[in-house]
Formats: structure tokens, C-alpha cells, sequence
């Protein structure tokens, strides 16, 4: 009879959560269905029909949106941003990581808690005056004066969460490295970087998505259509076609797509490596 009951309330249970977890799976995911949805539906069905199945599919809204929003040019400098911004978090901030976890440094805690508390700091707080010291030292509507922005703006996140990785690795793996004659820079590139790769990739996965994403800096500090991103390209076409919704849907699901795949691809090591180094150290 006990048996019974906690059988039928454990399935009430049950049934409860997989109500919740649908709920919530619809609001996540019916808008991007609609958009795909949309994204191959003429401005006349668009209007008639905005929710419901495409009747008479309209693919060549892709090629006409690739060529009209110029993706041709700012894919390309999206991914050079990402890249770039992606590497020099990995080494810059890294090593900062390995030099608060593991060399007793003078201050270490200190600084981690600075880091944290950066890390919340809105970016608006600064972007006057970085502006005009971009602008003397001619890193405006630069590349490279972009990524080094990105890199100091998303440093603090990449250094807490890797430093918290690192501080659960086991000394006994560094010791022994350095009894055999690896000095610290090997000890971090040959010990350190392979046992926290997790770490690495999560830093990675949300400096990347951050980058590929970020709107404020790319439209302040890069004015010239050649060297647009993805986004500020985006926002261009959209203000020029928004008459044309099923345009411009096919537009966004361009812009979001790359980043979506490589993340669904990526998100058990993502995960992996966001909750053992924020819950951990």
C-alpha cells in the first residue's frame, strides 16, 4: 500500500517536472522555430500567416540576405575578432590564472577579488574616454584595437573562473614536473593547460559567443562598412529592409546559426567546465 502511494506521487512528481521542462522548452525554442519558419515566407504570407507553416518556401531569401547585408565581408571580420580576442584571453589570461593559483603570489587574493568585482563593472562607465585615447593612438576603426578592448574587458571573467579550476589541481603534478627540470612556463604550457582544458573551452565558448555577439563596441569604435561585424552589419540591413521580414529573419538565422552549432555541439564540456571551476577553489 506505502508502495503504491509513494509510486503515484512519485510519477505526480514526475509529471510535474516534465510539465515545467516543456513549458519552458516552448518558450526557448518557439521563437526560433517561428523565425525559421519565417525566414522563407514572402512579405505578403508574412503578413497573412506570421505563425503558421511557410506555403510557398521562399529559399532565395538567404542568398538575397547574405548579399544584401554584406555577411560576405563581415563574417570574415567577426571570426578574425573572435579569434583573435579568443587566443589572447587564453595566453594573457592564463597565465594570470596559473600566476594567482599556484605562486603564492603577494596579494593573490586580493587581486581575484578585484577581478570579480570588475568583471561587473558595465563597460559604459569607460567608453568615453577610451575613445579618445583610442583616437590618439590611432586604434580607431582598427581590428586590432577592437580585440584589445575585448580582451581587457573580458579578461577579468576568463582570469576568475580558470584561476578557480586551476586552484583544484593537486600540487604533486608540478612538483614532479619541476623535479625533472620544467620551469614554470613548461609547467603550465605541458601540466597545467592539458588537466584544465575544460576551463580553456568554457573560457573559449563564452569569450567567443561574447565577441561574436557584442554590439556597443563594434558600433563605437569601428565606423567604416568594411570593416563592420556581424552584428552592426545586421542592424544596418535590418534598418534598411525591415519591410521585408522574411529578409531579414533570414538574415538573423544566419547570424545566429554558426553560434548556436558550435554550441550545442560543445555544451557538455561547456558545462562541465563552468561548474566544476565556479564551484570549486
Amino acid at each position: 500500500m506505502m508502495r503504491s502511494i509513494f509510486n503515484r506521487q512519485k510519477r505526480s512528481s514526475l509529471a510535474f517536472n516534465y510539465t515545467v521542462i516543456f513549458i519552458m522548452l516552448v518558450f526557448a525554442l518557439g521563437p526560433i522555430i517561428i523565425m525559421l519558419m519565417n525566414s522563407i515566407k514572402s512579405p505578403a504570407e508574412l503578413g497573412k500567416n506570421p505563425l503558421g507553416f511557410p506555403q510557398n518556401p521562399q529559399f532565395e531569401n538567404y542568398p538575397n540576405a547574405w548579399e544584401r547585408g554584406g555577411f560576405a565581408v563581415t563574417v570574415p571580420n567577426t571570426l578574425k575578432l573572435v579569434a583573435g580576442t579568443v587566443i589572447g584571453i587564453m595566453i594573457f589570461g592564463g597565465m594570470a590564472a596559473y600566476s594567482l593559483a599556484k605562486l603564492n603570489l603577494p596579494g593573490a587574493n586580493i587581486l581575484t577579488l578585484y577581478f570579480l568585482i570588475q568583471s561587473s563593472l558595465p563597460v559604459q562607465l569607460f567608453l568615453v574616454p577610451l575613445f579618445f585615447l583610442w583616437r590618439v593612438l590611432g586604434l580607431v576603426n582598427t581590428h586590432i584595437g577592437l580585440i584589445i578592448i575585448y580582451i581587457a574587458t573580458n579578461s577579468a571573467f576568463a582570469i576568475f573562473l580558470l584561476r578557480s579550476y586551476m586552484v583544484q589541481i593537486p600540487s604533486d603534478f608540478e612538483d614532479a614536473a619541476r623535479v625533472d627540470g620544467a620551469n614554470e612556463l613548461q609547467v603550465f604550457r605541458h601540466v597545467i593547460i592539458p588537466l584544465s582544458w575544460p576551463a580553456f573551452l568554457t573560457v573559449g565558448l563564452v569569450v567567443g559567443l561574447n565577441v561574436w555577439n557584442e554590439f556597443l563596441m563594434a558600433t563605437v569604435f569601428l565606423t567604416k562598412p568594411e570593416l563592420y561585424t556581424v552584428v552592426t552589419s545586421y542592424w544596418k540591413f535590418a534598418s534598411r529592409f525591415g519591410r521585408d521580414w522574411g529578409m531579414t529573419n533570414a538574415g538573423a538565422v544566419m547570424m545566429i546559426l554558426p553560434i548556436m552549432l558550435l554550441f550545442m555541439m560543445l555544451q557538455r564540456q561547456f558545462i562541465a567546465g563552468l561548474t566544476q571551476g565556479g564551484l570549486k577553489g
